[in-house]
């Protein structure tokens, strides 16, 4: 087809892993034995009273439009989490329910960004960030960081890169793909200055309860001029559910809720419901259970990887991902992962999906696969660098 698209729909760049993952599963299609150390999504799937609740309102409940902003139980039920887990009290006005952080991570920078202002961002980030911004013709400053400063930006930082057309800054603990988790002391500091430029500061804590003995603080807790998000995604293992939330000022809130109701009329009727299942203590109980074996995967992988000639400076401290430096073993880890795939039929992500500095140096190897999984993959890791160089 020769048609001419819009100038929008050409700057949204697509996942590099897709690639990847399209060559696996056919590659699987053929026979071969794929393991997969690349998708950021924990195997362990909603809990089972989660499942069991939804196939219950299925048959007792009708699946009608909510508003926009979710059910007023869900609201209540993020509020009351909220307050147990961080000691801050919020209202359901606090809260909007969104069709996964996606959306609200697109409501929010449809809301702070005009056409050609900026978004501060560290490199290394989550690249969906860059392009939600590109879709409301916003930029997406993106600031080199490495492990001295822990993958994480700083207040000097922020001030150095701050100009007239900046926004705000986007922060995220623990950060998808080192699994860096920021101090806490670095965190109210980056508040304070964002505040103090006249910017809103938006934190991305979704991998929060994912963490391994640091302490993290809702940046909402700090300055409740922020803009928290949050998901029902990896904590509560719901990723097809497509569900998250944010926490905000009720005014935010207002703002981004008539956005919401235009963009996709509500989230999720069954999905909403179900969740509210997710809070009670068996469930709960549950997730802390996965976030102890979600920690015993970490330290399998990371000692492995090391062993094999990985650099990994810092320990991640929470989500489900070790960020790798192969510059030992290879030159570009782009190629390095195709052919791991090729060769050995293990799937990894190149650090290039996740921006440019020195991107070519890295990989990201996600734990969320089984311990077993994990030995034979590093066990064909091993193997494939002892054959190869690239």
């Amino acid at each position: 087809m020769s048609k001419s698209w819009s100038q929008r729909s050409q700057l949204i760049e697509s996942f590099k892993v897709m690639d990847l993952l399209k060559h696996a599963h056919a590659l699987a299609d053929q026979g071969r034995s794929i393991i997969h150390l690349g998708a950021g999504e924990p195997d362990f799937g909603a809990a089972p009273q989660v499942i069991e609740e939804a196939k219950r309102l299925l048959d007792t409940t009708p699946m009608t439009y909510t508003p926009a902003a979710g059910i007023s139980a869900l609201r209540e039920k993020i509020a009351a989490f909220h307050q147990q887990r961080y000691g801050q009290k919020i209202a359901a006005d606090n809260v909007l329910v969104t069709a996964g952080a996606s959306a609200a991570l697109q409501l929010t920078f449809a809301l702070l960004a005009n056409r050609d202002q900026k978004i501060l961002m560290a490199d290394p980030g989550y690249p969906c960030n860059r392009q939600f911004l590109r879709i409301v013709e916003a930029q997406a400053v993106s600031i080199p960081v490495d492990h001295e400063q822990n993958y994480q930006l700083t207040a000097e930082l922020v001030e150095q890169h701050w100009d007239e057309q900046t926004a705000g800054v986007l922060i995220a603990s623990p950060a998808n793909p080192t699994g860096a988790v920021i101090d806490p002391q670095e965190l109210a500091n980056i508040a304070a200055t964002v505040s103090r430029l006249g910017g809103t500061l938006v934190v991305d804590e979704i991998y929060h309860g994912l963490t391994y003995g640091a302490e993290t603080p809702s940046a909402f807790s700090i300055d409740t001029n922020c803009i928290v998000i949050n998901s029902f995604s990896k904590y509560f293992g719901m990723t097809g559910w497509r569900l998250g939330w944010l926490v905000a000022d009720a005014s935010a809130v207002a703002e981004m809720e008539k956005m919401a109701q235009n963009l996709y009329i509500s989230p999720t009727t069954l999905s909403q419901y179900a969740a509210l299942r997710a809070f009670e203590p068996d469930a709960i109980e549950l997730f802390e259970l996965r976030r102890e074996e979600l920690q015993q995967r970490r330290d399998r992988l990371l000692e492995g990887l090391k062993r094999i000639g990985f650099k990994v400076p810092r320990t991640p401290e929470g989500a489900f991902y070790i960020y790798a430096d192969a510059s030992d073993l290879c030159d570009d880890s782009f190629s390095w992962c195709w052919e791991l795939l090729e060769r050995a039929g293990v799937v990894a992500t190149p650090g290039a999906d996740f921006g440019e500095y020195q991107a070519h140096k890295f990989v990201r190897f996600a734990y969320t696969t089984s311990l077993a999984n994990i030995d034979e993959a590093l066990n064909r890791i091993e193997q494939f660098v002892s054959d190869t160089r690239c």
